[in-house]
């Protein structure tokens, strides 16, 4: 018999005011149902946002250090639960124990950050042109904000939204992807239990309905979003016609250079953990292998022989390296990538394959590599989200660093060389927003900004005080103590 979630809105769980709800499997065995969670409707979002309307004075006139408290107490209930948030993380969503511990870990810093960060909510004070006026500027909440996240990351990336936005002062409707709702619920129950008031943070879970209703609502301020860049687009689209702001990350091609003069043994480590870690299912994922002719082909081998002995499987058990693809769709999707790669000239080297595992009969996919990619093939250009490696050869840097901004997405971006004046031109040179030397395309800390240009992104970050640049807007101050009338920029001077 399997659970059956509910929202959570106004302090209390409740049933969907739909009735209908949809299943959760877990990826590596989908004969393990985890549960049945609500598909919510307009209703259940108006609700919830008229609750976080309802709660928003009362908690963003709250001393800004007693909300640092609760999400601290928040961080530490983290730190209890990690291996139990992470098992049924990794049941969720797929992948290995190891990375989904690492997940939880990421909230766990962003809520000790964020809360460190309500002591230092600074405002500006500025001289004023006029005699004894004082000028301020001050940063104020945005008001009920709406956070849509992806499943790959369940706990981390609602993290880097809803700390600094409950930090800053603002309520929150939140939607859990529909791939991985209960690492979303057990994410929340977090804030509950560390004593969240009512109305301050709403679950709303659903699909595309629940998504476009939570968007729209008059209620709703700002829009802060993780996903597709198809949706995402969307959705930037309904927010820029009723003027919302929204905050955007949707996605990347990330590419990963590896120069003539590279450690390869460390250029190796980088490339097996950014292309097939999380099964290839990051939007920071190591997509695009850029490598100088030089070490191309003894690359590749180092390569094809450390993938090889990857360990495929359910994440939760003792050896596993990659776990599943999240879906039956998402390997179907893979392959067709992997066949339109063959159709269009790529060389398959490695994987390109669903498969079995351990009479599972879950999503797997073997790690793939393949070669003679040009960047105008469709594998070097679109985001497959899948464990695909594209492999091109370059004969200098500007060649690789012009095949390396080849693309409509500019998230993360890697190069391996010893070279310190290459490392400085790259870092200025690779149109990301986010540059690794001697590193894979990864993310980034708790404490810096996350984000990229682009088709990755609007120019908003996740992480670091760019959240909060983000999460509040400036509201200037004036205080005239002259006891008279006094005129800015007009002439001071009588004709």
């Amino acid at each position: 018999m399997s659970d059956t979630f509910e929202n959570y809105i106004d302090g209390r769980w409740q049933k969907v005011s739909t009735r209908q709800t949809f299943e959760n499997r877990n990826p590596a065995d989908p004969d393990d149902l985890i549960g049945h969670f609500p598909d919510s409707g307009p209703a259940d979002v108006d609700e919830a946002a008229h609750a976080a309307r309802e709660a928003l004075d009362g908690w963003s006139d709250m001393p800004a250090p007693d909300r640092g408290k609760i999400l601290k107490a928040s961080g530490d209930l983290l730190v209890e639960r990690k291996e139990d948030i992470a098992r049924a993380m990794t049941r969720e969503m797929g992948k290995p124990f190891f990375e989904t511990k690492g997940d939880v870990q990421e909230a766990v810093d962003t809520a000790y950050y964020a809360a460190s960060e309500t002591r230092r909510l600074f405002g500006t004070t500025i001289p004023s042109e006029l005699p004894d006026k004082m000028n301020m500027a001050i940063r104020r909440p945005l008001g009920v904000c709406g956070i849509i996240t992806a499943w790959n990351f369940p706990v981390a990336v609602p993290s880097w939204k809803i700390f600094p936005a409950l930090a800053a002062g603002n309520t929150i409707l939140f939607k859990p992807s529909e791939d991985a709702p209960h690492s979303g619920l057990r994410f929340v129950q977090t804030l509950i239990d560390a004593g969240i008031p009512d109305g301050v943070i709403n679950v709303i879970n659903g699909a595309d309905e629940a998504g476009e209703a939570l968007v729209e609502h008059p209620e709703v301020d700002a829009i802060g979003f993780t996903g597709s860049y198809e949706v995402g687009t969307s959705i930037a689209e309904t927010c820029g016609r009723l003027n919302k702001p929204i905050s955007l990350e949707m996605g990347g091609k990330n590419p990963m250079i590896v120069m003539d003069d590279a450690d390869l043994n460390l250029a190796l480590e980088g490339a097996i953990w950014g292309a097939y870690g999380t099964t290839g299912q990051r939007c920071t994922a190591t997509s695009r292998l850029i490598c100088h002719e030089a070490v191309q082909d003894e690359f590749v081998e180092m390569i094809q022989d450390e993938a090889e002995t990857l360990v495929l499987g359910d994440g939760n058990e003792d050896g596993t390296d990659v776990g599943p693809l999240i879906s039956e769709a998402a390997v179907e999707d893979v392959h067709r990538y992997v066949e339109i790669g063959q159709d269009e000239g790529a060389t398959l080297v490695m994987g390109g394959s669903p498969t079995t595992v351990n009479g599972l009969g879950g999503h797997f996919y073997e790690p793939t590599l393949f070669t003679d990619v040009t960047p105008d093939l469709t594998i070097a250009r679109e985001e497959i989200f899948g464990p695909v490696l594209s492999v091109f050869e370059v004969s200098s840097y500007d060649e690789a660093v012009e095949v390396a901004n080849n693309a409509k997405y500019g998230l993360s971006s890697s190069i391996y060389t010893q070279d310190v004046n290459k490392s400085f031109h790259a870092m200025r040179d690779l149109e990301a927003g986010i540059t690794y030397v001697n590193g894979p395309t990864i993310g980034a800390e708790a404490h810096m900004p996350f984000g990229g240009v682009k088709g990755t992104g609007n120019g908003q970050r996740d992480g670091g005080y760019a959240a909060f640049e983000f999460w509040t807007e400036h509201k200037t101050l004036y205080v005239d103590y002259s006891g008279q009338l006094q005129k800015a920029q007009m002439d001071s001077v009588e004709d």
